[in-house]
């Protein structure tokens, strides 16, 4: 089963300096157990701050088989040599193939939401889709899940393509996105 951990500092502590330093106690984590992926996802620092936060969490990951991916940020992922970028279903976001003619061996992980977002996701290595069960941010409500059926016809859709569930998965309904088809989990709040 991949797993694959997402950042938002803001959820462990509105203090800057705290929230830093439990983003590189996440990567000592999922470098000791194992975690596949840690995706950067600090999406509202500026680029120079998400290069010194990215160099943090990849000197922490080195030599361990968590992978670093940076949220749709190729710059800052050349900039740190980072392992990937994860891309959003937004209009107008990069293509796996525009990341690989500037990283040719990047990993690529893209957000789906709908089985059309999976018909444009060709050339990713990951999907991640969801919301599965919610989506919640800071303990509020954003939206409903899409449930297990659309999972399963999200893993349908991507062939080979693994998909990992990602929106309210716990370790309670974990087995349950496996049997819709997911390679795996995805998660903040999962790994926080």
């Amino acid at each position: 089963m991949t797993l694959y951990a997402i950042t938002h500092r803001k959820i462990v502590s509105q203090h800057e300096k705290a929230s830093r330093e439990a983003l590189v106690a996440l990567a000592h984590r999922c470098a000791e157990t194992g975690v596949d992926y840690l995706q950067l996802r600090e999406k509202d620092l500026e680029a120079a701050e998400q290069v010194s936060l990215a160099r943090q969490l990849h000197s922490v990951l080195v030599g361990s088989r968590t992978k670093l991916l940076i949220n749709s940020r190729l710059d800052v992922a050349t900039a740190v040599a980072a392992d990937g970028v994860h891309l959003t279903s937004h209009p107008g976001e990069l293509t796996p193939f525009q990341v690989r003619k500037v990283l040719p061996h990047a990993i690529v992980s893209v957000s789906c939401h709908t089985l059309e977002d999976i018909s444009r996701a060709t050339g990713a290595d990951l999907v991640l889709f969801g919301p599965v069960f919610e989506k919640s941010v800071t303990g509020e409500h954003i939206a409903a899940g899409t449930g297990l059926d659309l999972l399963h016809e999200a893993c349908l859709a991507a062939g080979e393509t693994p998909v990992l569930a990602l929106g309210g998965v716990t370790p309670e309904n974990t087995a349950a996105c496996l049997q819709a088809g997911a390679k795996g989990i995805a998660g903040i709040r999962l790994f926080l």
